[in-house]
């Protein structure tokens, strides 16, 4: 499992995820939708990819905006399965826009 530092993360992630920057040793994004239903039915879906990559997000939902940070802790580091899910998140979001 490949293990990303500051300087690697952003070529892993590539355009399909350039809404995630590094920040203190994992990846965040914070998105921002029309209403809180919006943001809930997209958390939902995000859960979905979750389950099948079995790898969880760390995240908050403040009625319209979902703050996400991604770290593999049982690897105490940002690694592949932190930025497949990044970019799936970040595929859905365009869906949600």
């Amino acid at each position: 499992m490949t293990h990303y530092t500051e300087a690697s993360i952003v070529k892993a992630l590539g355009a399909e995820a350039a809404d995630w920057q590094w920040d203190a040793g994992c990846i965040k994004t914070e998105l921002v939708f029309k209403d809180f239903k919006t943001a809930f039915d997209f958390m939902s879906k995000v859960a979905d990819v979750a389950e099948k990559l079995g790898h969880h997000p760390d995240w908050q939902n403040s009625y319209n905006k979902i703050m996400i940070s991604l770290r593999t802790h049982d690897q105490d580091a940002v690694t592949t399965l932190d930025v497949a899910l990044a970019k799936r998140i970040s595929m859905l979001y365009t869906r949600f826009k």
